[in-house]
């Protein structure tokens, strides 16, 4: 089945590209949730409108995030979790974590821009992409240190 994708698919095509996709897929996923639609004569047609719709909205999108990105560069945020033997923590410092703590600074990122390959299982400083736009990625220096900031002994 071809569709015409109305949004960027990570691992499928950006907007307004016409891509092949398996029919169950295209008919329970795309196009439900209104992320594409079917590519029939009529909709070729409109395709061309909506592409420069498409490059004017990420221009737009890309200075957005460009903005949004420096201020997240500087960013810090430190978590404070139980830590056990060999300091290996109890529980983990998620994406979802992540997310929580910079909406709590005034910032609306969805947790699924954030890109974790595994959880923060242990302590120490890391840098975290977040995708802001395709061509835009922040990172956000995250420290996890042990709850109520005891020393090692």
């Amino acid at each position: 089945m071809e569709v015409i994708l109305k949004e960027d698919i990570e691992k499928l095509g950006h907007r307004g590209d016409i891509v092949k996709v398996a029919e169950g897929y295209g008919r329970n996923y795309l196009l439900p949730r209104k992320k594409a639609i079917e590519a029939n004569r009529a909709n070729k047609t409109v395709i061309e409108q909506m592409k420069a719709a498409a490059v004017r909205k990420s221009a737009k999108e890309k200075t957005e995030s460009e903005a949004l990105a420096k201020q997240l560069n500087e960013l810090q945020l430190t978590f404070e979790r139980k830590v056990g033997e060999k300091d290996h923590l109890f529980g983990s410092v998620t994406s979802a974590d992540i997310a929580s703590a910079l909406e709590g600074k005034g910032y609306s990122i969805d947790r699924r821009k954030i890109h974790l390959d595994d959880p923060l299982k242990s302590l120490g400083e890391f840098h975290v992409p977040v995708k802001l736009h395709r061509e835009v990625t922040a990172h956000v220096k995250v420290t996890v240190g042990r709850e109520g900031g005891e020393a090692q002994t």
